[in-house]
């Protein structure tokens, strides 16, 4: 077998955070995984393997579907080709999206086009990141209260400033993004016994032929067995004479990692043993950097504050402005270069919550220039991130460091895009989630840089003073 073919699948990550999270899942189960910011060649995939799976971090999850359909599509196309008998579309655990912006609906009707006919399996739960599903219904626990909300009554995803959920049933959800019919594999059906359990999907594979399945899931008992069906139907379509050539295209949050890697070490616990990664060592400092308005988000900068974090606030009206973005570029890069040369850790933030006066003058900047409120928000997320990608390059190259915090999905994904590492590996578990990753480049600021990325509801309060700190029973 070549080091091509033992590649267990392959993901596309629609934002970094989200792929450094499958990445996680994969990595402490046991395999030997990159993410690659490009659909990696053969030769890249010699030098730097072998691998048993491989994940590309894209940026779909901002992108609207005519942004999709040239930067996307060429993406799904170049995976169809990978000999891996299954390639997931990896999208956030609470699904947040919407026809006009990092629709799913949208990207599963471009994977038509590159992958095969056969219903797309949906992965709706992950229960190890408390995200559950019952009859189609999505449910998530917030961090805020602790409490398990309906994802359309969830405390920071209804209130999402790009995609806020509206609507509970991702089967509805998700079919007003598309045109693809979408059945249900709902709890009655996962209780059934396994012969039963083959049958009903048999049945509905071929009936939701060129549609979707969504699979509903409480339990990682319920995980396993999606893992189960998931590994049949992939290695009977590569038997499949008629698409042996394409794999089986799916899906979903990590859950669709828990669940793969989760019946793989039932099946075989020698070769699938997990990979204990729960210490890390402290460093002497970091440079933190939030593009989140979360509520969550507002309690991790608070703690970082409280621990001594320099106060750095961006004024992002002046960043995406003509006339102030170089001043202010400028400014916030000197402040967190001297407060790093001081010997202090920096929490560079765009708002501080959901209520920051910050955000309405960034929306009022650009709707002044002409944009709609709802294309200030998608363009003003958008160009606030590139610019601090600028400021956070200019940084590492006059202040190497040895870690560098990203909170915000659009946020993290568009500064790591920026920085342009070679691939990204897992270093330690930091919250679930969101982990200690490092990069591979053969850039010198760059070279085995640890990077925290994470989106705006992951991770306790004290996410960034953890990452400072490194956990209790680390060597320092």
């Amino acid at each position: 077998m070549t080091e091509r073919t033992q590649m267990k699948l392959t993901f596309y990550g629609d934002d970094f955070t989200g792929s450094t999270d499958a990445l996680e899942v994969l990595t402490f189960a046991g395999l030997n995984c990159a993410l690659f910011l490009q659909v990696p060649d053969e030769a890249t995939l010699r030098h730097l393997g072998p691998f048993d799976a491989i994940g590309v971090a894209g940026a779909s999850r901002a992108m609207s579907p005519s942004e999709m359909d040239v930067e996307l599509a060429p993406v799904l196309q170049a995976m169809s080709k990978l000999a891996v008998p299954l390639v997931h579309y990896k999208v956030c655990s609470t699904f947040d999206s919407a026809a006009t912006i990092g629709s799913i609906g949208h990207a599963m009707t471009l994977a038509r086009s590159a992958f095969a006919d056969t219903a797309i399996p949906i992965v709706a739960a992950t229960p190890k990141l408390a995200r559950y599903c019952a009859f189609g219904n999505l449910f998530a626990r917030s961090a805020t209260d602790g409490q398990v909300h309906r994802i359309d009554r969830h405390p920071i995803m209804r209130a999402h400033p790009v995609t806020p959920m509206h609507e509970g049933d991702l089967r509805v959800h998700i079919g007003a993004q598309c045109k693809l019919p979408i059945a249900g594999f709902t709890l009655p059906q996962l209780a059934l016994d396994r012969e039963a359990m083959d049958s009903e999907l048999r049945r509905m594979m071929q009936q939701m032929q060129g549609g979707a399945i969504l699979f509903d899931g409480m339990t990682d008992a319920h995980m396993t067995e999606m893992g189960r069906m998931l590994d049949a139907l992939s290695q009977q379509q590569q038997s499949h004479s008629a698409v042996s050539t394409l794999p089986l295209f799916c899906v979903g949050g990590s859950g669709v990692e828990y669940a793969l890697t989760q019946w793989w070490q039932s099946q075989h616990p020698d070769h699938h043993a997990p990979r204990h990664m729960e210490t890390f060592q402290g460093v002497p400092q970091v440079l933190a950097v939030s593009g989140s308005a979360s509520p969550l988000s507002e309690l991790q900068i608070g703690a970082a504050l409280a621990e001594g974090f320099v106060d750095l606030p961006v004024d992002g009206s002046a960043l995406v402005s003509e006339h102030g973005a170089q001043t202010e570029l400028d400014r916030l890069a000197s402040a967190a270069i001297q407060a790093l040369k001081n010997g202090h850790s920096v929490m560079m933030h765009t708002a501080r919550g959901p209520k920051d006066a910050r955000i309405d003058a960034l929306l009022s900047t650009l709707v002044q220039k002409g944009l709609s409120i709802d294309q200030a928000r998608h363009a003003g997320g958008r160009r606030l991130s590139q610019q601090l990608g600028e400021v956070i390059d200019a940084v590492l190259r006059a202040h190497p460091l040895q870690r560098l915090l990203l909170s915000g999905g659009d946020t993290s994904s568009l500064i790591t895009q920026r920085l342009a590492p070679d691939a990204i590996r897992v270093a330690a578990r930091l919250a679930p989630g969101a982990p200690l990753c490092q990069f591979i480049s053969s850039q010198a600021h760059l070279a085995k840089l640890e990077v925290a990325l994470k989106g705006g509801q992951m991770g306790q309060a004290d996410y960034f003073v953890k990452a400072l700190r490194g956990t209790a029973n680390a060597t320092h």
